[in-house]
Formats: C-alpha cells, sequence, structure tokens
C-alpha cells in the first residue's frame, strides 16, 4: 500500500514591500540639492530686487525725513555754541521709521511668497512625478507622460501674499494692543503719575501681560506656519488659514511643527547675527562717506547703523528662506497626506 503522498512545500509570496518615505528632513535638502539651480536662480533674482528696492525706499524715506536731520544738526551748533551737552530726541525717528514700516513689511512679504511659491511648486512637481494617474494640484496640471505644467506663479504669489497679511492681522494686534495699555499704566512718563501704584499687585499683573500676550502671539503663529505652503498648494487665504489650523492642532501636526520651526528660527538668529557682526566694519566706511557728502552728522549716523543690519537680512533671507519655506511645504504635503489616509 503506497503511503501518504507528501505535501509539496507551502510556497508563500512575500508580502510586496512598500517604498518608505524620506523623513521631511531629508525630503526637504532632497528637493533643494535637485533643485538647486532653480531655488539659487529665484533666491538670487528675489534678494537682489527686494534689496535694490529696499535701498530706494530707505534712500526716499530719508529724504523726506532730511529736514528732521537738518534740525538736529542746527540744535547740536545751538548748544555747541552755548556749550551746554545736546541729547537729541528720536521720537520723529520713530515716528518717520513706524510710517514707513509697512512698506518693508509689503517689500518682505512679497519676496517671501514669491520663494514660497517657487518651493512649492518644486515639492508639487516631485510628489506628482509619482504617481502614475493624471491629476490637477497645487495650481498644477499633472498629466500621465506628460510631466508637470506650472501655471503663471502671479497666481501663486497673491494668495499667498494675502496669507501673509491675514496672519499677521490675527496674530500680532493681541501683543501690541496689550503692550500699548500696559505701557501706559505701569511705564515711566515725565510729569505723569503712575495709574497704578509701584509694587501692588494689579501693577504685576499688567507688567506681566505683555510677556503672556506675546507667548500666546507665538503659538498662533505656529498654528499657522503651514498657511503660506496651504495657498501655495492652490487654496485661498481663509481656506489656507483653516487648513493650517487643523493640520497644525493634531497630536501629530503640533510637535512636527515645533520641531520644525525652533531649529529653523534658531538658525535664522544665528546667521542674522554672525552676517551683522561680519558686516560691521561696514558702518564708520558709510557713516565717513556720507557725512562727507551731506556735512550732517545724524543722517550718517542713523545710515551707517542701518548698513550691517541691511546687509545681515539680506544675508539671511538669501541663505534661510529657500530652506525654510521648502521644509514646510513639504510638512504641509505629509501632514495633508496623512489627512486624507484616514
Amino acid at each position: 500500500m503506497p503511503g501518504p503522498h507528501p505535501r509539496p512545500p507551502s510556497v508563500r509570496t512575500p508580502p510586496a514591500r512598500t517604498a518608505r518615505r524620506p523623513r521631511p528632513a531629508a525630503a526637504t535638502f532632497g528637493v533643494l540639492r535637485r533643485h538647486r539651480a532653480t531655488l539659487a536662480g529665484a533666491t538670487v533674482r528675489v534678494v537682489g530686487a527686494a534689496g535694490a528696492t529696499g535701498l530706494l525706499v530707505t534712500a526716499a524715506v530719508f529724504a523726506l525725513a532730511w529736514p528732521v536731520f537738518t534740525r538736529m544738526r542746527n540744535r547740536r551748533a545751538w548748544y555747541q555754541y552755548v556749550e551746554d551737552p545736546y541729547l537729541h530726541e528720536s521720537t520723529d525717528l520713530v515716528l518717520v521709521a513706524l510710517c514707513t514700516l509697512p512698506l518693508f513689511l509689503l517689500l518682505f512679504g512679497i519676496g517671501s511668497a514669491t520663494l514660497q511659491s517657487v518651493c512649492s511648486r518644486m515639492v508639487t512637481e516631485e510628489t506628482d512625478g509619482e504617481r502614475p494617474e493624471a491629476a490637477e494640484t497645487g495650481g498644477l496640471s499633472v498629466v500621465a507622460g506628460a510631466g508637470p505644467v506650472p501655471v503663471r506663479e502671479r497666481e501663486r504669489i497673491r494668495p499667498v501674499l494675502l496669507v501673509y497679511a491675514l496672519r499677521g492681522l490675527i496674530v500680532w494686534p493681541l501683543p501690541i494692543a496689550v503692550a500699548v495699555v500696559a505701557d501706559s499704566l505701569t511705564g515711566y512718563h515725565l510729569d505723569t503719575p503712575l495709574p497704578l501704584e509701584r509694587g501692588s499687585w494689579p501693577y504685576v499683573l499688567v507688567s506681566a501681560s505683555p510677556a503672556v500676550a506675546l507667548g500666546i502671539a507665538v503659538l498662533l503663529r505656529l498654528a499657522l506656519s503651514l498657511a503660506p505652503a496651504a495657498a501655495a498648494d492652490g487654496l485661498g487665504p481663509w481656506a489656507a488659514v483653516r487648513r493650517s489650523w487643523s493640520l497644525t492642532l493634531t497630536r501629530t501636526g503640533a510637535p512636527r511643527v515645533l520641531a520644525l520651526a525652533v531649529p529653523l528660527a534658531a538658525l535664522a538668529a544665528g546667521v542674522l547675527r554672525l552676517a551683522v557682526q561680519v558686516a560691521l566694519p561696514l558702518r564708520p566706511a558709510v557713516r565717513g562717506l556720507l557725512e562727507r557728502a551731506t556735512g550732517n552728522f545724524f543722517a550718517a549716523y542713523y545710515v551707517g547703523i542701518l548698513a550691517p543690519v541691511v546687509v545681515g537680512v539680506l544675508v539671511t533671507a538669501a541663505l534661510v528662506l529657500p530652506v525654510a519655506c521648502t521644509a514646510f511645504a513639504v510638512l504641509h504635503g505629509r501632514l495633508r497626506a496623512r489627512v486624507r489616509r484616514r
């Protein structure tokens, strides 16, 4: 009687391994490396145009404020004539700076929006390049086998710029208003008695309120960090703000945004500090040149103060902004993909 037929060994098909997506940091530097020529060209154009425009705006502001510098020079000459020390009052210059600050914020916003649009387009091209099917995402029309076709950059820049303005209106009015009110109640004002008694509990609480308001503003700013990337992805300003809020305030999104924003802020602060310190020799050179050309010490003095700061801001923008915009675009894509899978 024949024995039992031996069973053939079972052949188990190993499960298909899905390719692991690189970490956000690796993906960010991968995009920067593969598209370095495009991003470098866009950065040079944007930072160069912003720097040239900023210099023209600064020159126009100094020309409009020249009567203030002339009055300072005349008062200094008078005090030297009567042999009294002269301490110039900079209140008028502070008012001029506050009035012209929106122009520089607009200039910075346009440059940032342009770079964010370019970086988001690079990230979207790589993401959509992995999909074989036809799709249309982030302002890019993707057809199988044809590759992504970018739309006009101007259509991307406008919503991103509006997002910057909307985010600023959401984040900064609270700390500014609290700081003004706290200064009126606890600040030192000449010949004006303090409304609150120094050392009392109301005085301590009001004095600490600007720090609390600033902390709330920082949290709001972190919650809306992904809004520019969402706007560059094709959403409207308010929809981009809502998406950033919904993606960030999750168990996965909050730590990732914090882990990205803190190193980028430290990097920006470090680069700015280093660039300003390296550019400090410009201060006496610019001040001496402008004083010989105009004969006004105060105008030359303030231009000398601004020169290293301007160089530091431009260097920081050129080195940090492409990295930051690309990193937030990558993180926005990852968090959005997680939400879609759920």
